[in-house]
């Protein structure tokens, strides 16, 4: 079949790739009530209980608040842009930050990245390029959906290792979609064989992002804490740039290998093969708008891959990326601006202001102090454990880098209180904050759910299991695979 006889961007399905959410729209006035209110109520309720000793005042409220935005949130009990708006201004509201702190993390450089790097997933459906990347796919998995959906999860995990994980889902995701419009499977006919797809993208990208230093920064930021530790008690310990890909890469593949195990599990399509309709037989030469865009992102991730050589910050080259885009006509920014899914852009924003409230009103400090002490006495399975999953939780609430930045100075002098190795926890902190739970929880998850084919409690329901089970492999990995290459 040639590429005139299938376009996937001629279906009048796909005139507005991402599309509002069904659960949201068909629920009744009174069960939004309902949900509304057990919201607030469970949020007062917290708010009501004595405040601890150790627990500042703003940490109190901030931990009501967060508590009842996290339930507006997955209930999806009114819009989720709304909710978010509100998260913010309630941290204005209840005094718990001035409002240019509150609302200046909307502006940050995370968000903004993200901004642009899902304008670029724009930018690839248009121009025609999405049609390309599935025809390779295609030509090298085939259409069979077991043997395709193992060679995303790998390939996600394997690349996102070097490029952001964000990068790699708006690809691959932008790339799926067309494929599933085609098919009739829109948001509002999701099914398993899209849900498993679309939530298998990003969670198999963020589960490489620690692979080597190029994968997030996270991994550079474990890197200088420990080096600070070590050399404030007088044993500097350095991890070099090969030597951390031989610690942490090999684990990325039984990472990749897990995610596709839990999500087959939990979502398994029906379908065993896609229709054959949907593989392109033959590609013309590239040539137009599509050479064009794929010039600037070749030079784009080139820019990303260099940065500590250029000293050019990740933001940059993306803004430079959607000006060639929009300067040469290959795309109108207007038609981005168009098709941009605006409010889980905005969740993610409200996601990094509630990140950066946690820290300033000490309740991210307070449940570290409260949580990590019990895991003393305990064997070591269930130390590493325990760790991890606490910079999970804490990487579901706020951007990873800022959970690395909240645990490791504190599981840092506890290691060496339990004779445990600190080189070991600080690598052990860029892994399992990887692993979330929730939406919010990172990029890639954000740019997924915008496309409206999963709500946040079918994410849920395969997040936490993945979670756990992630968690797992790498505490395994810590006291096995580790000793075996002589870092411990």
């Amino acid at each position: 079949m040639s590429h005139e006889n299938i376009d996937y961007r001629n279906h009048p399905e796909d005139e507005l790739l991402i599309e509002e959410h069904p659960e949201t729209s068909e629920q009744s006035g009174r069960t939004i009530i309902i949900k509304t209110l057990i919201s607030l109520s469970i949020g007062l309720g917290i708010y009501l209980l004595p405040t601890p000793a150790n627990l500042p005042v703003d940490g109190h409220k901030f931990l009501a608040l967060l508590l009842t935005v996290v339930l507006l949130w997955v209930t999806e009990a009114i819009p989720i842009g709304v909710s978010a708006l509100c998260a913010a201004a309630g941290l204005i509201l209840f005094g718990i930050q001035k409002p240019t702190d509150a609302w200046a993390p909307f502006a940050s450089p995370a968000v903004m990245f993200v901004l642009m790097i899902v304008m670029f997933g724009v930018v690839l459906n248009e121009v025609g390029l999405a049609n390309r990347i599935m025809y390779y796919i295609f030509k090298m998995a085939g259409t069979g959906v077991k043997k395709l959906s193992f060679v995303l999860a790998v390939g996600c995990t394997m690349l996102a290792t070097v490029f952001h994980d964000a990068t790699v889902t708006v690809i691959m995701i932008f790339a799926l979609v067309p494929v599933f419009m085609a098919m009739g499977i829109t948001p509002q006919k999701s099914n398993n064989l899209s849900k498993f797809f679309i939530i298998l993208i990003p969670l198999a990208s963020s589960a490489g992002g620690f692979g080597t230093l190029l994968g997030g920064g996270r991994n550079p930021l474990a890197l200088e804490i420990l080096q600070n530790f070590t050399r404030d008690a007088g044993h500097e310990a350095t991890i070099g740039f090969l030597e951390y890909i031989v610690i942490q890469f090999p684990i990325c593949i039984l990472t990749a290998v897990t995610t596709w195990g839990v999500l087959w599990m939990i979502f398994r399509p029906k379908e065993k093969e896609l229709p054959a309709e949907v593989r392109i037989e033959k590609m013309p030469s590239m040539r137009g708008k599509e050479l064009g865009v794929t010039i600037i992102f070749g030079v784009t991730f080139l820019l990303w891959t260099f940065s500590d050589l250029t000293g050019l910050h990740y933001s940059v080259p993306a803004a430079l990326a959607l000006a060639g885009f929009c300067g040469p006509k290959f795309i109108s920014f207007k038609t981005i601006c168009d098709k941009f899914p605006w409010e889980s852009w905005i969740v993610f924003g409200a996601g990094v202001s509630l990140g950066g409230a946690m820290l300033t009103s000490g309740a991210g400090k307070y449940l570290a102090e409260v949580c990590l002490p019990l895991l003393e006495g305990q064997p070591s399975f269930a130390v590493f454990y325990g760790i991890g999953f606490f910079g999970s939780f804490l990487s579901s609430l706020m951007s990873n880098s800022a959970a690395v930045a909240l645990t490791l100075p504190i599981t840092l002098p506890m290691a060496e209180m339990m004779n445990l190795s600190p080189k070991a926890v600080a690598m052990l902190s860029p892994m399992t904050t990887s692993f979330i739970m929730l939406v919010i929880g990172c990029p890639p998850t954000i740019i997924a759910y915008s496309t409206g084919y999963f709500s946040q409690a079918e994410f849920i329901k395969v997040a936490v299991p993945w979670c756990l089970t992630l968690l797992l492999v790498a505490t395994i990995s810590v006291l096995v695979y580790w000793p075996l290459i002589g870092f411990y």
